[in-house]
């Protein structure tokens, strides 16, 4: 199949905006709790967690916004965003829109020379961030950004003094700024985090993001639809699909805690008990691999295999007639009180259902999370579609693959493979930068994303790679890397791989360890405690565990798209040294510049 489309449930109109739905859930129910937030020096003593009602957060949204007016704001300026994933985050959000303004999110972990980027081409005139650390990163290139007038400091009360500040802004200019935005209006300009180049600005209209979650919910309602629907959101909101996440949980007004520190992760799911999650591959890999090496260092690994095994064929059986048969639910029956309780039990006993998105999941962890109970819906976008475009749904999952195109998105596949998509959730263009928006816009509207895929018959779509990062060898063999690569991270001691062999006479790769995976590994193997995989690299039995996840993965491909040399590196990949993006991406092109030595070193051999 080269196309496949599905009618939209929702259509936008005009005059809607993405704030309507804060202003509509304060007078259907404004009890209800839109947040949950930790407790401030305001708050009772003892409190943790505070409830947000959604006619609290109305309030608070307005008061924010005043205090945005006061200072100076205009309808259509932009307000740069860089903090941590936290109430105040969506709080700034809402109150900027609200204002009429344009959100600019940076990621607070952006260097000084990244944030003075997107505050410069944005034409930013103010700014909220989080710590004095992200202070101090812009003071440090404040006058190279005239139009920069304003920064605000959430930790120093940025809140506080902008309600205080606003006091003197009639709430009705509020009402007259919102309802003057109308849905083609610039709401957000995300700058992609860039596995390659300098970032673009992707400009994102109220409708684009509205009509996306608008249709997105209905299809979706175990989710966000359900009494109690709840989540704790932990991927930094300045990716375009948390953000998306937080807008749906507004729209469809279920309840949404913050996370801020991921190392606080594990506590925070047992205290709020989410009912869904959202994250990406690489977190459901780690649970994944910490459960079974706790099983392996309990002695219980023979009974995790075993659980496994039977996890992934109870859910691959839900995938053909008559489903699971009854020896089959037995055992899972069995391992359900011995494994899968206690894995649900970390997520906090009550979430059911996921959304994955970012990266290829792999059919394995799919088939692994749904046989334990906790149904991962893998999805597709990029940031330019708003970003979710496809996604497999309670109704229609097919393991393996990103699902179908949501409601009022059309898929096409090219004649070269690529992913073209089209639909009221594709971007208006790259900010100021008519040459690249013309690279990937077509005139009647179809996007095309760069990635490599194809529709099976009944629609679903399944992602082969990425159209650039396909490798040809010296023998005119084309390899997608990304096949090769998830079956090797699927190995619990390896991180990251990275394949080569470009215009090269063979396939090689490049592999990370996990830094939390080794200390029990070298435990279990009388190596010292204290080693460090620099020191380990050539360690035969090492080599001996690396080989063994290349040999699995090249059971996936042809000979000659077969990995025929493998390389330790002596670190994993990580944001700080620049081979990863802040939404856990690698980033090939720095990885091949940073390990030149290696790969040429490989191939001289």
């Amino acid at each position: 199949m080269r196309e496949f489309s599905v009618p939209s449930i929702v259509t936008v109109g005009d005059s809607a905006n993405l704030t309507d739905p804060v202003w509509a859930n304060a007078e259907a129910a404004p009890d209800a709790v839109q947040f949950v937030r930790p407790a401030g020096p305001g708050d009772a003593p003892g409190a943790g967690r505070v409830d947000v009602t959604c006619r609290q957060f109305r309030d608070e949204v307005v008061a924010v916004a005043r205090g945005l007016v006061a200072a100076g704001v205009s309808p259509g300026d932009r307000v740069a965003l860089m903090s941590r994933t936290r109430y105040e985050w969506s709080l700034f959000d809402y109150a900027i829109w609200a204002a009429g303004a344009v959100t600019v999110p940076i990621y607070e972990t952006s260097s000084a020379e990244q944030a003075a980027w997107i505050l410069a081409d944005s034409g930013a005139v103010a700014a909220v961030v989080e710590t004095a650390g992200n202070a101090g990163c812009l003071a440090g290139v404040r006058d190279r950004l005239p139009e920069l007038v304003k920064v605000w400091q959430i930790d120093s009360g940025a809140v506080d003094e902008l309600v205080a500040t606003g006091a003197s802004v009639d709430a009705a200019e509020i009402d007259r700024r919102r309802a003057a935005v109308r849905a083609d209006d610039m709401a957000t300009i995300v700058y992609t985090s860039g596995t390659t180049g300098r970032p673009k600005g992707c400009v994102l209209t109220h409708r684009n993001m509205y009509a996306d979650i608008a249709n997105a919910v209905p299809v979706l309602p175990n989710l966000f639809l359900q009494p109690g629907a709840s989540t704790l959101l932990f991927l930094p909101l300045a990716h375009a699909f948390a953000r998306l996440i937080q807008i749906g949980v507004v729209h469809a007004r279920a309840t949404m805690a913050h996370c801020s520190d991921p190392r606080n992760l594990l506590p925070e799911l047992q205290a709020f008990k989410p009912t869904f999650v959202l994250s990406v591959p690489r977190v459901f890999e780690k649970v994944y691999n910490g459960a079974r090496q706790k099983a392996e260092a309990d002695g219980k690994g023979k009974i995790f295999d075993r659980a496994e095994q039977v996890a992934v064929a109870y859910s691959e059986a839900l995938e053909k007639p008559g489903g699971p048969g009854l020896a089959l639910r037995l055992q899972r029956a069995v391992f359900d009180k011995l494994v899968y309780r206690k894995l649900r039990a970390a997520l906090g006993g009550r979430c059911r259902d996921a959304i994955s998105g970012g990266a290829p999941l792999g059919a394995r962890l799919g088939h692994f999370f749904r046989g334990i109970g906790v149904t991962v819906y893998e999805g597709y976008g990029l940031t330019e579609t708003s970003p979710a475009a496809a996604a497999n749904l309670p109704d229609a999952i097919r393991i393996g693959t990103v699902g179908r195109p949501l409601p009022g998105v059309a898929v096409r596949i090219a004649e070269d493979g690529e992913i073209l998509v089209s639909g009221d959730l594709v971007f208006r263009g790259y900010w100021r930068n008519e040459d690249a928006t013309a690279e990937v816009l077509d005139a009647d509207g179809w996007f095309h994303t760069g990635d490599l895929g194809q529709l099976d018959a009944d629609g679903f779509l399944g992602i082969t790679g990425r159209k650039k990062e396909i490798i040809v060898t010296a023998g005119g063999k084309n390899v997608a890397p990304a096949v090769l690569e998830d079956q090797v991270r699927a190995h619990p001691l390896i991180s990251q791989c990275v394949v080569v062999g470009d215009r090269q006479p063979f396939i090689a790769a490049l592999v990370t360890i996990d830094e939390e995976a080794l200390p029990k590994w070298l435990e279990a193997h009388g190596r010292p405690a204290g080693a460090d995989v620099a020191d380990l690299r050539d360690d035969e039995a090492l080599r001996a565990e690396v080989q063994g996840a290349i040999d699995q993965a090249n059971r996936a491909v042809s000979k000659a798209e077969a990995i025929k040399v493998f390389r330790i590196l002596p670190r994993d990949f990580t944001e700080s040294t620049g081979e990863m993006t802040p939404s856990l991406k690698v980033k090939r092109q720095v990885v091949h510049k940073t390990y030149a030595a290696e790969i040429a070193d490989i191939y001289q051999r």
